[in-house]
């Protein structure tokens, strides 16, 4: 089983190269299963998801998560949802668009 974050992190010295900012990573800084994440969003969308279980893929990290202390030190930053929250509200918003930020296809 892997454990991973949900959120996308750029590589500081990229970032660095183009803009003279601070970096934060903004995370729960803790990893969640894949099989956690399946059954948050089986709990919000109150379906079954199918699954297929296989072993971890050659490269594949065992452990990923965004490592949140300087955002909670410099910005007193925390998250304050968890991964059912996410989960609950991610199907909650897809369900209600479900062409995304385009609208229906009968705009188009």
């Amino acid at each position: 089983m892997s454990l991973k974050t949900l959120l996308f992190l750029l590589d500081d010295k990229v970032i660095m190269t183009f803009l003279s900012c601070e970096v934060y990573n903004l995370g729960t800084g803790k990893g969640s299963s894949v099989l956690e994440v399946v059954a948050a969003f089986e709990k919000a969308s109150g379906k079954k998801i199918p699954l297929v279980m296989s072993g971890r893929r050659p490269g594949d990290a065992e452990i990923v998560y965004a490592a949140t202390e300087k955002a909670e030190r410099e910005l007193n930053w925390r998250a304050k949802y968890g991964i059912e929250d996410m989960c609950r509200d991610q199907w909650n918003w897809a369900s209600k668009n479900p062409y995304g930020y385009e609208g229906s296809k009968e705009s188009k």
